[in-house]
Parts: C-alpha cells; structure tokens; sequence
C-alpha cells in the first residue's frame, strides 16, 4: 500500500495528516506513506520528528492583490504541478491526501490529472482557498465541520470531524506533570499562538509576563512561533526577564510535546483554529480563546463563539486584548478551581474522538485491501 500526503504551513493542517498517517500504519504495518511539502514550513519539522519522510517542493500562497510576488508565486504553482507530476509517476501511489494549505494544492491538482485516487480534509467552517479550489476536482472530501458543505461544490462529502492525535488522546495529566517535573499542586498555564508566531499575539503574551513573572504563582510555557522566537527573547530580556532569573517562565519557538504539555496544563492561552479547538474539546481543557483576525471569513471567531457560548472558554477578540486584560482573566480563572473544572466538563462535549477512525472507514475503498496487516 502507498499513499502520499501533503498539507502545510501551518500546524494545523501537517497535525491532521500526521494523524492520519499514523492510523494507517497501525493498520498496514508495511504501508510506504510519504508526505510532501516545503523546506521552510513547519511540516519541515514535523513530519520528520514523525517518522515519515517528506519530499519538498517549492510553492508559495498568493496575495489578495496583483504584484509581482503574485506572478512569481504563480509561476512556482506550476512549476510544481509539473514536479509533483513525476514525483507521483515515481511513486505510484494509491491515494494522496491533501490536508490543506497551499502546499496541498499543486500535488492534489496533478494527482486529479493523472487520475489516480484523491481526497481532500478541511479542517474549518469556512474552507480555505485551496479546498474551494481542489473540491469539484476530488473524489473524496472530508469535512472537519458540517457547514462546510454549503460553501462547497464537490462530487462525493463526509462529515468525520477533526483527527487528533493518539498522543493527545491518550495523554494522562499525572504521568505528563511527572515527566515535566511540575508538581500537582502547582499551577501550569500554557500559551501559543500559531506556528509562525503572531506579532500582536506575542506583545500580549510579553506584556503579561511583565506583569506575572517576579510574583511566581505559576508555571508559564508560550510557543513564540518561527518569527516570534527571532525577537520576544530580546524583548523579555529588555525587561529583566531571563530563564536565569525567572525560571517559571518557559519560552520556545514550538511546543514539539504537546501531548504532554497540554495534558500538564490547568490553562490555556491561544487562537482558535479547528485542530486546537479538537484537541482542548479531547482534553477537556479549560482555555482563553483570542481568535486570528487575519482568517478566511473571520471563520475562527465563530469557532470561539460556539466554545464561550456553553461556557468551555472565554473568547477575547484581539482588538479588546491587552497583557492587563489577560493578566486579570488568569489570575481570576487559575483562583477558581470550581471554574475550570466547568469549563473543563463543557469542553468536552465538543470532543469527536473517532474522527481518525471515520477518515480511515472514508478512504478504506481507495486503500489494497490485500495488503492489510491488522494489528
């Protein structure tokens, strides 16, 4: 059995498709899956901390508006499509699985041409441009939401939800709090917002730990991003705040044992994309939620809106977020036990922990089945 997946960017869409890698090969020990993607996202990491190989192409997203970036941009698209072509002739695979991002977009698009078998996973409500684009094309698309459907014209749609990972399904809070060396009756609150590192998200998250760092009431760990780590540590450092100096305080570029970390964690601080909203509702974790205002359709606030609603979050629309504003709501939320374990409880009722399962039983007619090798 071979199949090839891509998805990228964002960690959002290469965590699904590892995902889903992993529960083939639990089912087809001998499967050959590879992924592709690009040298500079962070499927680049990712995927090799995974255990899978990854072939890169180059391909860029395009602006909104005409420039010359664009028309390069355009360029490189089909200049992959080409390369995804022999990359497919070369591998013969029996199904690739696009995840989404724009890295997705020219191997799906070549494998539709070459007719062999594909299917596409969008993650959100509101599907980005590369499923819109690739929908009608596909076979198979799977969705993460079922108002996705209504904005999509496709041939064949299933709703299967958002794949979360066996590590974050199974995590145990005791055994994670005991290999982060984190005593239970500490408080962890735990902050990330985005791979890539969002510039305002960051500032908020300095400015709070100005303010909560020389008090030491809590455990603090915040994924600055790829671009965030490039500059928050000069920051902090212009403030006195060192990991010498405050060691409560743990500061990264990504949170690469996020099964255990979450798991640890008695809250947390993030944005509001389809996977991690997946992933607190497995948990049942309590969170403040600040959606990205820079998203297709605004589609994350609408995805805090329904968690804040049944009380499993409280959403903070950036325009309205400071590090005072936060600095307030945690300490008011980590001082109320009876709190977070409501939120906690509601949380949960989001949680679709067979979704790996339905994607699995959706591409299963694609798969050999005379390869099978049941474990």
């Amino acid at each position: 059995m071979k199949v090839l997946l891509c998805g990228g960017g964002t960690a959002g869409h290469v965590n699904p498709a590892i995902a889903i890698a992993d529960f083939i090969k639990a089912r087809h020990s001998k499967a050959d899956i590879r992924f592709v993607g690009t040298n500079y996202g962070i499927e680049s990491k990712l995927v090799p901390r995974a255990g899978y190989p990854l072939t890169e192409i180059e391909v860029y997203g395009l602006k909104r508006k005409l420039s010359l970036e664009n028309i390069r941009n355009v360029s490189k698209a089909v200049s992959a499509i080409g390369k995804s072509k022999r990359l497919l002739r070369e591998f013969s695979p029996d199904l690739v699985i696009g995840t989404g991002g724009y890295v997705s977009g020219p191997l799906v698009w070549a494998a539709c041409d070459l007719g062999i078998p594909t299917a596409i996973h969008e993650q959100n409500a509101f599907p980005g441009l590369t499923t819109r684009r690739l929908a009608s094309r596909v076979d198979l698309v799977m969705l993460g939401f079922a108002d996705a459907k209504t904005r999509l014209t496709c041939k064949k749609s299933v709703l299967v939800g958002n794949p979360i990972r066996r590590e974050i399904l199974f995590a145990d809070r005791a055994a994670a709090r005991e290999r982060l060396e984190i005593k239970e009756s500490e408080r962890l609150l735990v902050s990330f917002g985005g791979s890539m590192g969002s510039r305002r998200f960051n500032e908020n998250i300095r400015e709070l730990m100005a303010l909560h760092c020389s008090e030491g009431r809590f455990r603090h760990i915040h994924a600055a991003g790829q671009f965030g780590i490039k500059w928050l540590p000069g920051e902090l450092e212009e403030r006195g705040i060192t990991p010498e100096r405050y060691p409560l305080i743990d500061l990264r570029e990504y949170i690469f044992n996020m099964e255990d970390v979450m798991a640890a964690a008695d809250l947390l601080i993030c944005r509001a994309g389809a996977i991690t909203l997946g992933e607190l509702a497995a948990m049942g974790k309590p969170s403040i939620l600040i959606p990205s205002p820079n998203v297709t359709d605004n589609h994350q606030y609408y995805n805090a809106l329904a968690f804040a609603k049944v009380g499993a979050a409280e959403l903070l629309e950036e325009k309205d977020c400071s590090g005072q504003v936060l600095y307030d709501r945690v300490n008011a939320l980590l001082s109320d036990e009876e709190k977070l374990r409501s939120m906690s409880q509601a949380a949960q009722q989001f949680a679709i922990l067979d979704s790996t399962q339905r994607i699995y039983d959706s591409i299963a007619p694609f798969l050999r089945q005379g390869t099978s090798q049941s474990v």
